[in-house]
Protein backbone atom coordinates (compact mmCIF):
# COMPACT_ATOMS: atom_id res chain seq x y z
CA UNK A 1 0.00 0.00 0.00
CA UNK A 2 2.82 2.42 0.68
CA UNK A 3 3.82 1.41 -2.82
CA UNK A 4 0.96 2.51 -4.49
CA UNK A 5 0.92 5.94 -2.64
CA UNK A 6 4.29 6.92 -3.03
CA UNK A 7 4.45 5.78 -7.07
CA UNK A 8 0.90 8.37 -6.79
CA UNK A 9 3.18 10.83 -4.79
CA UNK A 10 5.54 11.12 -7.61
CA UNK A 11 2.81 10.89 -10.75
CA UNK A 12 1.72 13.93 -9.41
CA UNK A 13 5.06 15.33 -8.77
CA UNK A 14 5.83 14.81 -12.33
CA UNK A 15 2.58 16.35 -13.56
CA UNK A 16 3.13 19.24 -11.76
CA UNK A 17 7.22 19.67 -13.01
CA UNK A 18 5.96 18.90 -16.61
CA UNK A 19 2.69 21.63 -15.89
CA UNK A 20 5.03 24.48 -14.74
CA UNK A 21 7.75 23.83 -17.49
CA UNK A 22 4.89 23.97 -20.09
CA UNK A 23 3.57 27.27 -19.04
CA UNK A 24 7.06 28.51 -18.58
CA UNK A 25 8.24 28.32 -21.82
CA UNK A 26 4.39 29.84 -23.10
CA UNK A 27 5.26 32.99 -21.52
CA UNK A 28 8.89 33.13 -22.95
CA UNK A 29 7.73 32.89 -26.95
CA UNK A 30 4.73 35.46 -25.78
CA UNK A 31 7.66 38.27 -25.86
CA UNK A 32 9.37 37.43 -28.84
CA UNK A 33 5.94 37.11 -30.52
CA UNK A 34 4.70 40.19 -29.22
CA UNK A 35 7.94 41.78 -30.50
CA UNK A 36 7.48 40.16 -33.92
CA UNK A 37 4.08 41.35 -34.28
CA UNK A 38 4.33 44.90 -32.99
CA UNK A 39 7.88 45.24 -35.03
CA UNK A 40 5.80 44.38 -38.11
CA UNK A 41 2.91 47.03 -37.58
CA UNK A 42 5.66 50.05 -37.42
CA UNK A 43 7.55 51.67 -39.98
CA UNK A 44 11.51 52.48 -40.36
CA UNK A 45 11.94 56.24 -39.71
CA UNK A 46 14.63 56.05 -41.49
CA UNK A 47 13.06 57.07 -45.00
CA UNK A 48 13.50 53.40 -46.37
CA UNK A 49 9.37 53.06 -46.37
CA UNK A 50 10.36 49.70 -45.31
CA UNK A 51 8.50 48.09 -42.34
CA UNK A 52 11.19 47.97 -39.04
CA UNK A 53 12.18 44.59 -38.68
CA UNK A 54 12.65 44.63 -42.13
CA UNK A 55 14.75 47.73 -42.71
CA UNK A 56 18.28 46.52 -44.19
CA UNK A 57 19.12 50.42 -45.03
CA UNK A 58 22.92 50.10 -44.71
CA UNK A 59 24.03 52.60 -42.24
CA UNK A 60 20.40 53.38 -40.86
CA UNK A 61 20.77 55.34 -37.45
CA UNK A 62 17.04 54.15 -36.64
CA UNK A 63 16.01 50.59 -37.05
CA UNK A 64 18.27 49.74 -34.19
CA UNK A 65 17.58 52.42 -31.94
CA UNK A 66 13.82 51.91 -32.62
CA UNK A 67 13.75 47.81 -31.89
CA UNK A 68 16.02 48.48 -28.72
CA UNK A 69 13.48 51.14 -27.72
CA UNK A 70 10.68 48.45 -28.56
CA UNK A 71 12.74 45.72 -26.55
CA UNK A 72 12.77 47.77 -23.45
CA UNK A 73 9.00 48.74 -24.12
CA UNK A 74 7.70 45.18 -23.96
CA UNK A 75 10.90 44.45 -21.10
CA UNK A 76 9.12 46.76 -18.75
CA UNK A 77 5.34 45.29 -19.78
CA UNK A 78 3.99 47.95 -21.49
CA UNK A 79 0.39 47.07 -23.09
CA UNK A 80 0.62 47.45 -27.20
CA UNK A 81 -1.52 50.44 -27.63
CA UNK A 82 0.49 52.00 -24.77
CA UNK A 83 3.62 51.16 -27.27
CA UNK A 84 2.73 52.48 -30.48
CA UNK A 85 1.08 55.60 -29.05
CA UNK A 86 4.56 55.83 -27.11
CA UNK A 87 6.44 55.60 -30.62
CA UNK A 88 3.18 57.77 -32.68
CA UNK A 89 4.21 60.74 -29.91
CA UNK A 90 8.02 60.25 -30.31
CA UNK A 91 8.35 59.63 -34.31
CA UNK A 92 5.16 61.06 -35.77
CA UNK A 93 1.99 58.82 -37.47
CA UNK A 94 4.39 58.01 -40.23
CA UNK A 95 5.71 55.11 -37.65
CA UNK A 96 2.54 53.29 -38.05
CA UNK A 97 2.64 50.60 -41.11
CA UNK A 98 -1.22 50.71 -41.46
CA UNK A 99 -3.68 53.35 -40.51
CA UNK A 100 -6.07 52.74 -37.36
CA UNK A 101 -9.53 51.79 -37.97
CA UNK A 102 -11.44 54.99 -36.46
CA UNK A 103 -12.66 58.40 -37.07
CA UNK A 104 -10.86 59.99 -40.80
CA UNK A 105 -8.43 56.81 -41.00
CA UNK A 106 -11.60 54.00 -41.76
CA UNK A 107 -13.24 56.91 -44.57
CA UNK A 108 -9.60 56.48 -46.07
CA UNK A 109 -9.80 53.37 -46.67
CA UNK A 110 -12.91 53.00 -47.79
CA UNK A 111 -13.20 56.17 -50.08
CA UNK A 112 -11.13 54.24 -53.30
CA UNK A 113 -13.41 50.97 -52.88
CA UNK A 114 -16.25 53.36 -52.45
CA UNK A 115 -15.41 55.54 -55.81
CA UNK A 116 -15.00 52.42 -57.49
CA UNK A 117 -18.22 51.19 -56.73
CA UNK A 118 -19.68 54.63 -58.08
CA UNK A 119 -17.50 54.91 -60.64
CA UNK A 120 -18.93 51.91 -62.17
CA UNK A 121 -22.63 52.31 -61.15
CA UNK A 122 -22.47 55.32 -63.05
CA UNK A 123 -20.80 53.83 -66.28
CA UNK A 124 -23.71 51.00 -66.17
CA UNK A 125 -26.45 53.84 -65.78
CA UNK A 126 -25.15 55.66 -68.70
CA UNK A 127 -25.04 53.07 -70.80
CA UNK A 128 -28.25 51.62 -70.55
CA UNK A 129 -29.83 54.82 -70.89
CA UNK A 130 -28.12 55.37 -73.88
CA UNK A 131 -29.76 52.02 -75.32
CA UNK A 132 -33.18 52.96 -73.74
CA UNK A 133 -32.68 56.38 -75.82
CA UNK A 134 -35.18 56.59 -78.88
CA UNK A 135 -33.75 56.61 -82.21
CA UNK A 136 -33.72 59.92 -84.34
CA UNK A 137 -34.43 59.21 -88.02
CA UNK A 138 -33.93 61.86 -90.09
CA UNK A 139 -36.84 62.51 -92.69
CA UNK A 140 -36.98 60.14 -95.32
CA UNK A 141 -34.86 57.46 -93.90
CA UNK A 142 -35.52 53.88 -93.49
CA UNK A 143 -36.46 52.89 -89.72
CA UNK A 144 -33.64 49.73 -89.25
CA UNK A 145 -35.55 46.32 -88.46
CA UNK A 146 -34.43 43.41 -86.04
CA UNK A 147 -36.27 40.79 -84.32
CA UNK A 148 -39.81 39.40 -84.97
CA UNK A 149 -40.40 41.63 -87.34
CA UNK A 150 -36.99 41.00 -89.52
CA UNK A 151 -37.76 37.49 -89.18
CA UNK A 152 -41.47 37.83 -90.80
CA UNK A 153 -39.56 39.78 -93.72
CA UNK A 154 -37.48 37.33 -94.00
CA UNK A 155 -39.86 34.55 -94.52
CA UNK A 156 -41.64 36.59 -96.83
CA UNK A 157 -38.79 36.75 -98.92
CA UNK A 158 -38.59 32.92 -99.04
CA UNK A 159 -41.89 32.89 -100.31
CA UNK A 160 -41.96 34.96 -103.05
CA UNK A 161 -38.62 33.74 -104.41
CA UNK A 162 -39.86 29.56 -104.30
CA UNK A 163 -40.10 28.69 -107.60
Amino acid sequence: MAHVHNSSVKRSLQVALLCGAIFAFLGAGDQAARFNDLGHRMMCVCGCSQILLECNHVGCKYSDTMRGELMAALDRGDSDDLLMQAFVQKYGTTVIAAPTATGFNRVAWVMPYLALVLGITTVVLIMRAWRMRPLVLPAGAVRPVSGAELEKFRERAREDTEL
